[in-house]
C-alpha cells in the first residue's frame, strides 16, 4: 500500500527520540554485530528484521509479563509486544542510516468485534522509490511474516469484511496513543486491558 509520511523530510525517519534511542550502547552494539556479517543495506535490513522477529519473543507468545517500550530495553530484556518490537527494529535500521517509521493496522475478530491496533514498520532502502511495510511481530503457527520488498508478507493481512483497516500514515515516532499505553502499563495483563482500539 502507498504510505503517507507524517514527517515531510526523510531525516525525520532517521532521528532518535526517547523510544527510538538508537544512540544507546545496547542498540549500537546490536547493530554493529549485525553489520559485521551483513555489510550492504539490504542484507543488514533483512538480518535486523529477522533478529527482532526471531530472537526477541513476543511477550504474549512467551508468557513474559514485562512491558517494554524503549528500543534499548526491548533489546536488553529480549521481550516486547508488536509495538515494542517495531520500536526496536526501527532503532536498528536507523542506527545503520536506513530510514524507517511506524505504521499500524486495526485488527478484529471474525465478526468485527474486539478491535485492537497492531504495530508494524516501513523502511526505505537506498535506491528504492517506495516505503515497504514489514512486520517483526514474531511467527507462530498460523503467522508467517517474512522480509520482502516485492510483495508484503505481513503477520496479519487485513480483512475488510471483518472491519479491519490498514492505516495509511507512516509515523516518524511511535503513535502517541500507543506509546502512552505502553508507558502506563505496569505489566502485560494491565496493558492487554488498555490496548488502543483505533487511532
Amino acid at each position: 500500500m502507498e504510505l503517507i509520511q507524517s514527517a515531510p523530510e526523510l531525516s525525520g525517519y532517521l532521528a532518535a527520540d526517547e523510544a527510538v534511542d538508537h544512540h544507546h550502547p545496547v542498540v549500537r552494539e546490536t547493530a554493529a554485530r549485525l553489520r559485521a556479517e551483513h555489510s550492504d543495506a539490504y542484507s543488514y535490513a533483512k538480518a535486523a528484521f529477522e533478529f527482532v522477529r526471531d530472537a526477541i519473543p513476543h511477550s504474549q507468545d512467551s508468557g513474559d509479563l514485562r512491558v517494554t517500550w524503549r528500543a534499548s530495553d526491548v533489546l536488553r530484556l529480549g521481550t516486547g509486544i508488536c509495538y515494542a518490537k517495531s520500536i526496536a527494529l526501527v532503532a536498528l535500521l536507523r542506527a545503520a542510516s536506513i530510514p524507517a517509521g511506524f505504521c499500524y493496522q486495526r485488527l478484529a475478530d471474525d465478526d468485527g468485534g474486539n478491535p485492537v491496533v497492531h504495530g508494524l514498520i516501513a523502511l526505505k532502502l537506498p535506491g528504492e522509490e517506495a516505503w515497504v511495510r514489514q512486520d517483526p511481530r514474531g511467527n507462530r503457527p498460523g503467522i508467517d511474516a517474512q522480509f520482502s520488498l516485492d510483495r508484503e508478507r505481513l503477520a496479519f493481512p487485513v480483512r475488510p469484511e471483518s472491519n479491519e483497516v490498514d492505516y495509511p500514515v507512516l509515523y516518524a515516532e511511535p503513535h502517541p496513543v500507543v506509546l502512552a499505553a505502553l508507558k502506563a502499563a505496569p505489566d502485560r495483563p494491565y496493558l492487554w486491558k488498555t490496548l488502543p482500539t483505533e487511532l
